[in-house]
């Protein structure tokens, strides 16, 4: 990330001006979560949020009413009914609406969805030109629009049925929905992001980074909201108090939030001991993380592993 100079604005006046919704919540992705979700924005309501880890997840909105701001990256996007979006697995985004209430449906898809009968259908979600930052959402007409409204429906109606060829059909949706989008390709302008949340996004960004843990010699790199803030260029007092308006908790609470997340993904998805998986996470040993772990979640890190491998959710 290039440095940017420190911005003269206000804190509050940034938030009067940018911000004027509640704190964005920071989610991360659920460890448990389906390899395919289609929903119905009438039943799964919108909520203002930034995801700061990388979700493996293509996801893929259409909206038929309301308004919002959608930032992809460090691509801020003004979106409104009749427009739909494309965010890319490895892209950090956020989300804030600025309607009374928003309509239209979602699906998250990962890519183990596509067993080798449909790794063409991967294939082109990987080389589809709008899952990039800068291209991601598509203005549609009326008809297309519609058409895609359509085919979202079908998709939530065979998900939710019983036939047993319902995978097959939902893969055909899916294909109609991208090649209705792609033939509307009209792509909406972004508009610059505040400067300030420049420095938001350089921060999970890093945090993200850090957290790139392959196999079990690898440990986790920046540590200390020093270290962040020295990356970026900044005073870590100034980076805490920013990271801390605008999502509601401080830099070091989204550093414990995310070791809290690298370990129970670990520990659901590794066959590493204990041990390794404490060096991997920057612990001085099995103790020190098996106290951090139970402060957190009220449970042993064996216990956690224990009732992930059962499927009970703790």
């Amino acid at each position: 990330m290039e440095r940017l100079e420190i911005p003269r604005m206000e804190l509050s006046s940034f938030a009067e001006v940018n911000y004027k919704t509640p704190l964005l919540n920071v989610l991360h992705y659920p460890l448990d979560a389906a390899y395919f979700t289609v929903e119905n924005r009438d039943n799964y309501p919108v909520v203002d949020y930034i995801s700061p880890n990388r979700r493996q997840f293509y996801k893929i909105f259409h909206m038929t009413s309301g308004t919002g701001v959608l930032t992809i990256g460090l691509n801020r996007y003004v979106m409104g009914p009749k427009e739909i979006a494309f965010l890319h697995p490895d892209e950090i985004m956020s989300w804030q609406t600025t309607s009374e209430e928003t309509g239209g449906h979602f699906c998250l898809i990962h890519p183990s969805y596509f067993t080798h009968e449909a790794d063409h259908v991967l294939q082109l979600l990987r080389q589809y030109p709008f899952f990039r930052p800068e291209k991601a959402v598509i203005q549609l007409t009326d008809s297309q629009s519609h058409a895609i409204n359509g085919h979202f429906a079908d998709m939530l109606a065979e998900d939710r049925g019983d036939n047993e060829d319902k995978k097959q059909a939902i893969v055909l949706y899916l294909q109609m929905m991208l090649l209705e989008a792609q033939r509307a390709g009209k792509e909406k302008l972004t508009t610059e992001v505040p400067e300030a949340y420049g420095y938001i996004y350089g921060f999970l960004n890093l945090l993200e980074s850090s957290f790139n843990v392959q196999d079990p010699n690898t440990a986790i790199g920046l540590k200390t909201a020093a270290e962040f803030a020295g990356q970026l260029h900044v005073h870590p007092n100034y980076l805490n108090s920013l990271v801390k308006s605008h999502t509601g908790k401080t830099v070091r609470d989204h550093l414990q939030d995310r070791l809290i997340y690298e370990a129970k993904s670990l520990l659901a998805r590794t066959e590493w001991d204990v041990n390794t998986i404490s060096y991997c996470l920057g612990f001085s040993g099995h103790a020190a993380f098996s106290s951090f772990f139970k402060k957190k979640t009220d449970f042993s890190p064996s216990i956690f592993r224990k009732s992930a491998a059962s499927g009970t959710h703790l």
